[in-house]
């Protein structure tokens, strides 16, 4: 009977302890959220100062709001396809060197990042360019074999954006699928070196 308590006080044992971490892992899940929702008011321009509003926690929270924040404010880091996207990640970004005060390696990595992000607004208009001139020159040619059929005053009446055109449109939408992913890498990767930092 006593070889049956020991067992008994060995499974209670081992079930308060994983009862008090289950507890603590909520309570740090819970402190993630406030920092996930610190962050979205800081990109949202509610908050000034995340560094403050961190130091500003509880000690024993501190980790986990910290952790929340970070992972916030790293996933508003986006390619930008417009200008307001691009404030968001420049907002985010300085969210996270307010968060880590004298971090220098940080202010090398956000600064690549910055330059991946205007990198990939020019990359973009180039190669955009490039098509669009691309699609015109053919155009160009096949309108001018149609002119020689039919005679100069149809050339001059048939002119055609080559932003509209179905040739450009299917291989725009290739073309940016295939740059998207090679700066959206880039940007994983110095991310991820981010994160490791918290």
């Amino acid at each position: 009977m006593a070889e049956i308590k020991s067992t008994m006080d060995m499974v209670m044992e081992r079930a308060a302890r994983m009862a008090a971490r289950a507890e603590g892992q909520a309570d740090s899940e819970g402190s993630e959220r406030t920092g996930m929702r610190l962050a979205a008011e800081y990109i949202s321009l509610t908050l000034e100062d995340l560094g403050q509003v961190l130091a500003g926690q509880p000690p024993s929270e501190q980790m986990a709001v910290r952790k929340g924040m970070a992972l916030a404010l790293l996933r508003n880091i986006v390619l930008p396809r417009d200008e307001a996207l691009m404030a968001t990640s420049l907002r985010a970004m300085q969210g996270l060197l307010e968060m880590e005060r004298a971090a220098g390696d940080m202010v090398a990595i956000c600064a690549e990042l910055k330059q991946i992000l205007e990198q990939y607004n020019q990359h973009k208009e180039q190669i955009r360019q490039q098509l669009e001139d691309a699609v015109r020159a053919q155009l160009d040619q096949k309108l001018g074999q149609y002119g020689a059929q039919q005679g100069p005053s149809a050339v001059s009446r048939m002119t055609m954006d080559p932003a509209m055109h179905p040739m450009f449109q299917k291989e725009w939408t290739r073309m940016k699928a295939d740059l998207n992913q090679q700066y959206n890498q880039a940007l994983d990767q110095r991310k991820e070196m981010l994160m490791q930092r918290f």
